[in-house]
C-alpha cells in the first residue's frame, strides 16, 4: 500500500489571481512610479510615532545605551525589518507565481555600524556612516531543489525594493520647511 503524503503549508497563502492581477497591472504600465509617504513626530527623547497611511503608529526609539527609553526597535532596527520583511515578501511572492508550497520563510538579518559620531555630535573624523555590512540568512522550507530555491531568493533580492535602496546611490534631499 503506497501512502500519499499531504502537504499543509504553515504561511497563510497569497491570493495567486491577485498576484496575477497585480503583475498584469505593472505589466500595462511599467514606467509607473508610486509615492509611499511616513509622517513623524518626535514624542521626545529619542522616540517617535511614524504614521503612514491609516494604520497605528509605528514607534521607534532607542535602546537605553544610546539614551533612549528602550520602548521599540531604533531606526537601524527598523532599516533592517524593512529589508528582512521586503525580502521575505519577495520571496513568497515569487515562490506563489511558481507554484512553490513554503511551509517555513524566516530571515536573520544582521549590519555593522559605526556608532562613535554619535548622529554627528561626537567623533566626526572620516569614517562610513550607516551601515558598512549587512547579511542576511534566509531558513526556507518548501517544496523545491535546493537550487530552485537559491535562485528564488536571488530573484526576489534582485526585485527587492528594499534592497536596491540599501544597494545602490538614492538621491535624497532634506531640508527644512518654510
Amino acid at each position: 500500500m503506497t501512502e500519499t503524503a499531504v502537504f499543509t503549508p504553515c504561511l497563510k497563502p497569497i491570493d495567486k489571481a491577485g498576484l496575477e492581477a497585480l503583475v498584469e497591472r505593472g505589466n500595462a504600465d511599467p514606467k509607473a512610479v508610486r509615492t509611499v509617504k511616513c509622517r513623524t513626530l518626535a514624542e521626545g527623547k529619542f522616540r517617535h510615532l511614524n504614521f503612514i497611511r491609516n494604520l497605528p503608529a509605528h514607534v521607534v526609539d532607542e535602546p537605553q545605551a544610546l539614551l533612549g527609553d528602550d520602548t521599540a526597535p531604533n531606526p537601524s532596527e527598523a532599516a533592517l525589518a524593512a529589508l528582512g520583511s521586503c525580502l521575505a515578501v519577495g520571496i513568497h511572492a515569487n515562490a506563489v507565481a511558481q507554484d512553490i508550497a513554503i511551509r517555513k520563510l524566516e530571515l536573520e538579518l544582521e549590519a555593522d555600524i559605526n556608532i562613535t559620531s554619535v548622529w554627528g555630535t561626537g567623533d566626526t573624523s572620516p569614517k562610513p556612516v550607516g551601515f558598512d555590512a549587512v547579511r542576511v540568512v534566509v531558513h526556507l522550507d518548501a517544496d523545491a531543489p535546493a537550487e530552485k530555491l537559491d535562485k528564488l531568493i536571488a530573484h526576489a533580492t534582485a526585485w527587492s525594493p528594499v534592497a536596491n535602496t540599501f544597494a545602490k546611490p538614492v538621491a535624497l534631499s532634506v531640508g527644512r520647511a518654510t
